[in-house]
């Protein structure tokens, strides 16, 4: 791991990492900013938390990067601070892109993971979803998997924090008690994007969809799916006609994208309060009487 100052600015880690002087830094947040580099490249870079949301980040960006499918920025290095990757020009979303990203997303999802909640090589077990941490911690089954290490974690939390009531759990743990039987056919398990929600698929000027910002690990497939239903996507039935032309997928898929929605969600009730938790309860509803 790199040597660095604690206050070193965006443009000098850039500068580090790729060995070339930047000329100019345009600040998109308090943790993200555009470096331009003196021979006329681009490049983001991402300011972390610590060691481990950096590592997680990059190692989930060239697993996904290495299945030759979707498009992924190129990772520039990492250290315990800062995260530097290729910066995607964008466009504006076209069906004819959507469907196209369904496509590599079926691919990618074919390309595997070695077990439910494995995590990227090189990647933490001890990573992130957002800003909410996420153990990558492996299981034989997805349905058992998925309630351990996904669902029941983060229901306790909101329920410590005070964002669930005791009293209204029962509904979400029924549906982990249930899991084998909503969970639809077993399925092996496939190299997830992991946090698939619209703000982290960018449409590029060049016509093709970049996907960035992974919670990468092994896991069911619709997932994803249903991370792309739960907050919206452009030209989304385009997206799944591509993807189910290429992969098909089990009946009563759609039944199911609440039930692949309550980790989001529950993740979103600890993060971001109560009107996430409201959410989760009724998907929990849902998945039940689907």
């Amino acid at each position: 791991m790199a040597v660095h100052n604690s206050f070193e600015s965006p443009s000098a880690a850039a500068a580090r990492f790729i060995g070339l002087p930047a000329i100019g830094e345009r600040r998109l947040s308090g943790a993200l900013a555009e470096v331009t580099l003196d021979d006329g490249r681009v490049v983001m870079v991402k300011r972390g938390d610590g060691d481990r949301a950096a590592q997680a980040e990059a190692a989930g960006l060239r697993w996904l990067a290495d299945a030759g499918t979707v498009r992924i920025p190129a990772v520039h290095g990492h250290d315990g601070r800062w995260l530097v990757t290729d910066r995607v020009v964008t466009g504006r979303p076209g069906a004819a892109a959507a469907e196209r990203l369904g496509r590599e997303l079926a691919a990618l999802h074919a390309t595997g993971a070695p077990a439910f909640g494995a995590p990227p090589p090189g990647g933490p077990e001890d990573a992130y979803i957002g800003l909410a941490p996420m153990r990558n911690v492996t299981g034989p089954d997805w349905p058992r998997w998925y309630a351990e290490h996904r669902v029941l974690p983060y229901l306790r939390r909101a329920v410590d924090e005070g964002t669930l009531r005791s009293a209204e759990t029962p509904v979400i743990e029924r549906v982990c008690e249930r899991l084998p039987e909503l969970a639809g056919p077993a399925e092996p398990p496939a190299r997830l994007h992991g946090d698939l929600w619209n703000g982290n698929v960018l449409w590029g000027a060049d016509g093709h969809a970049w996907l960035i910002d992974p919670a990468a690990h092994g896991g069911h497939r619709e997932t994803d799916l249903a991370m792309l239903h739960l907050f919206g996507c452009p030209h989304l039935d385009r997206l799944l006609d591509g993807y189910r032309e290429a992969a098909p997928l089990a009946d009563g898929w759609r039944d199911r994208i609440s039930l692949h929605q309550l980790f989001p969600l529950l993740v979103h009730a600890v993060l971001f309060g109560r009107g996430y938790a409201e959410q989760a309860l009724a998907a929990a509803e849902s998945a039940l009487t689907a």
